[in-house]
């Protein structure tokens, strides 16, 4: 099985990518920016291939895409992991931020699995992972940007499950919580008994984006309680708003490229 990982160069990425390596007869290629990281890691794996890329740039998924076909001629498995975390008020933070984050989170995935998508019919049954975040269901003060880079994600991903489930390509979306990464270790989230089950390990992740590709599902929350968040919202508005307005589940402003894995909180960094 051919497998490829975008921002595998640590976090959930780097995670998903040792998972994956444990299935006999599985080849993961790693993508990410920092060259030094991927190699370090696929020399851990048993079979392992490294693309450095940046996906910002326009001509990065026909290259990928070409290079994957001279030197697999098919793929099994894209996990769409890369991407960025942005902090800060839309009034302190502007139009730059929100062009940036969804340049890097919504337009690189989307550009990356177009070039993709031919090669993943060709062997179908094959399955895209994207990584989104439970920020692209609900929104929170100070994560603007990032909620609308990954409420995109969403949308699109239900649009292409749909048309290409009858190509045998399976899409599936997977939507982490609070994780605890480098940039982001979640310390006040953890000391406490009552919000210590919220935050995830970037294994956790990965044990659930690996699953959920091989149980073809069409969406999967992490940790599993955070699907109830979304009907929250919708049931309660009010107490939503007072409860989440006040920034108490809000993040210090600050950003991080997830070359890794994923949020830091429902709209922190991925990887």
């Amino acid at each position: 099985m051919i497998t490829l990982v975008t921002g595998a160069s640590s976090g959930i990425g780097a995670a998903t990518a040792r998972l994956l390596a444990k299935d006999p007869g599985t080849h993961v290629i790693l993508l990410a920016r920092r060259r030094e990281r991927l190699e370090a890691l696929a020399a851990e794996l048993p079979s392992a291939s490294v693309i450095v890329a940046d996906l910002t740039d326009p001509s990065a998924p026909v290259r990928v895409a070409e290079q994957i076909e001279r030197e697999h001629g098919r793929l099994d498995l894209l996990v769409n992991n890369a991407g960025v975390g942005g902090r800060g008020s839309f009034a302190s933070s502007g139009w730059a931020q929100v062009q940036r984050t969804m340049a890097i989170n919504f337009e690189a995935p989307v550009r990356l699995t177009e070039a993709l998508l031919p090669l993943l019919r060709r062997s179908a049954p094959s399955t895209v992972v994207n990584v989104g975040s439970v920020a692209g269901r609900v929104a929170r003060p100070g994560s603007g940007a990032y909620s609308a880079s990954k409420f995109a994600m969403v949308g699109w991903t239900e649009a292409v499950q749909m048309e290409e489930l009858r190509h045998g390509v399976h899409v599936t979306l997977v939507l982490p919580g609070y994780a605890a990464t480098e940039g982001f270790p979640q310390r006040e989230l953890i000391a406490k008994s009552a919000t210590r089950w919220m935050v995830s390990k970037p294994e956790k992740i990965a044990e659930a984006i690996v699953d959920a590709a091989r149980r073809h599902q069409p969406e999967r929350y992490v940790p599993r309680p955070f699907a109830v968040v979304p009907f929250l919202k919708v049931l309660l508005p009010g107490l939503y708003r007072r409860a989440v307005g006040g920034g108490r589940f809000t993040a210090a402003a600050g950003h991080q490229v997830r070359e890794s894995g994923k949020d830091g909180g429902p709209g922190a960094p991925t990887g």
